[in-house]
């Protein structure tokens, strides 16, 4: 991945890539920020089960797409070698945890459930199926999906 190939695939000038994001990373970063918000909304069904069913489905249909698979393979590839690319995906995922973890703040604001860290239950929630879909190889399910949120807020209404 570098500026002249995406310049060279958009069919514009290198220097307008270069002006606009400066780094590779700068790109990557705003290129999976965008997408994630285009493609991965916050839901807000009132019922942490059904938000966080809502948001792994989706998360997951996103994953699954060729361009978003090859994205998070690049950063998982480069980024043990790569400062900078470390660097941009964990100010992603810093974000999009974030962002996510919206649906755990308001089910503890309707008392749905105790106060917890909102970043661990999303990691709990979305970890099982990036590894498989990234890992093993192993089938993402609806059925998998289902058994792992239920797991997550079966644990947290304890």
């Amino acid at each position: 991945m570098s500026l002249e190939g995406v310049a060279r695939r958009a069919g514009v000038n290198k220097t307008t890539v270069y002006r606009r994001w400066g780094t590779r990373e700068a790109l990557l970063l705003d290129a999976i920020r965008a997408r994630a918000t285009a493609e991965v909304p916050i839901p807000d069904t009132g019922d942490l089960r059904e938000d966080l069913l809502a948001l792994v489905r989706t998360a997951i249909a996103n994953l699954a797409t060729v361009e978003v698979q090859a994205m998070v393979r690049v950063a998982v590839a480069l980024s043990p070698h790569d400062d900078a690319v470390a660097a941009t995906s964990r100010a992603f995922w810093t974000e999009r945890l974030a962002v996510d973890g919206e649906v755990v703040r308001r089910a503890v604001e309707r008392g749905e459930i105790a106060p917890v860290d909102p970043e661990r239950v999303i990691e709990a929630v979305l970890g099982p199926p990036y590894f498989r879909l990234l890992v093993t190889g192993r089938p993402v399910t609806d059925e998998f999906l289902v058994a792992t949120v239920d797991l997550v807020v079966d644990g947290l209404r304890r």
